[in-house]
């Protein structure tokens, strides 16, 4: 299990953080940069680093995250606290999760200097999101996030089976992984990310968000994806999402061929797959999870 550092709440030392440009406390794109500097922080794409700038992002997201008064937020990635300003006056509380450690120490400081009245709202745990296994303080009801581009889909599928709490999800992902969290079976973009994804809940694509209101700016557009838990079908997750990764791990190949691995041979994949009712013929993109649901539980006699 990975340690867990909590950042402390009230921090020695001068609060890092420049008079508010917005009258809600947001942080606008002066703001990030002397944050940055004041840190000496060079955004790195190892860690995906790139800060959210526009306060009509921000209010946009918390608007369409649709957050009550009682929810408890995670938040992955907050950053210089972009995010994390928009999100303490909509929730209960908020958790943030951020892996680098003069990140993790800024932030409170950040938010008792711009918004003192709710500091007491903030959790945050330096960790690495993919290797957390629990989350401190009451259990989150609410993702919220601008997930780092180079793990958004294993990030958002851990915390997913970790915190069976989420009720919802919004996060800001690339436009590409967004379209393919939100496909449906039988479309072009639909995969493994889509398969898996549907097995927590509804996924929908949410919105775009343009290149401009980060910083640094990406080479590539992002989306919004919400998604709404609902209890998943029957069966076991680890067994399904096997059968997921063996039909899409040579997605042009028909299941009898592409499962041939997974079932012990082509007769036995196709014995599964007429059990499971399903064409032999059929390619994984056809299949929805509750097929590969079914499919992963189907037994044949030998």
């Amino acid at each position: 299990m990975a340690a867990l550092r909590f950042a402390p709440l009230q921090l020695i030392g001068p609060v890092l953080s420049t008079p508010p440009e917005q009258t809600d406390g947001l942080l606008g794109p002066a703001a990030i940069r002397d944050l940055a500097q004041q840190l000496e922080l060079r955004p790195t794409k190892t860690l995906g680093q790139n800060f959210l700038h526009d306060a009509n992002t921000i209010r946009r997201i918390v608007r369409t995250a649709e957050l009550t008064a009682e929810d408890v937020v995670l938040e992955v990635g907050p950053g210089l606290g972009s995010l994390t300003l928009g999100l303490l006056p909509a929730a209960a509380q908020v958790t943030a999760v951020e892996i680098d450690p003069r990140l993790a120490a800024l932030l409170p400081r950040t938010v008792a200097g711009r918004v003192p009245a709710l500091a007491d709202r903030l959790t945050v745990v330096e960790a690495d999101a993919l290797r957390i296994q629990e989350v401190p303080g009451r259990a989150p009801t609410a993702l919220v996030a601008n997930l780092p581009y180079n793990v958004a889909v294993p990030v958002l599928l851990h915390l997913l089976e970790l915190l069976p709490t989420l009720r919802r999800a919004l996060v800001l992902v690339q436009a590409e992984v967004a379209e393919r969290l939100a496909a449906a079976p039988g479309s072009p973009p639909y995969g493994v990310p889509s398969a898996k994804a549907a097995w927590y809940g509804e996924v929908r694509r949410a919105g775009n968000v343009g290149r401009r209101v980060f910083w640094p700016e990406p080479n590539v557009d992002s989306g919004l994806v919400a998604l709404d838990r609902r209890p998943p079908p029957p069966g076991d997750r680890a067994a399904t999402f096997a059968v997921i990764d063996a039909a899409f791990a040579t997605r042009r190949k028909g299941l009898r061929a592409a499962l041939a691995r997974w079932a012990g041979g082509p007769a036995a994949a196709e014995a599964r797959l007429r059990a499971a009712g399903i064409d032999p013929t059929t390619r994984g993109e056809q299949l929805s999870v509750a097929d590969f649901a079914r499919l992963a539980a189907t037994e044949v006699a030998e």
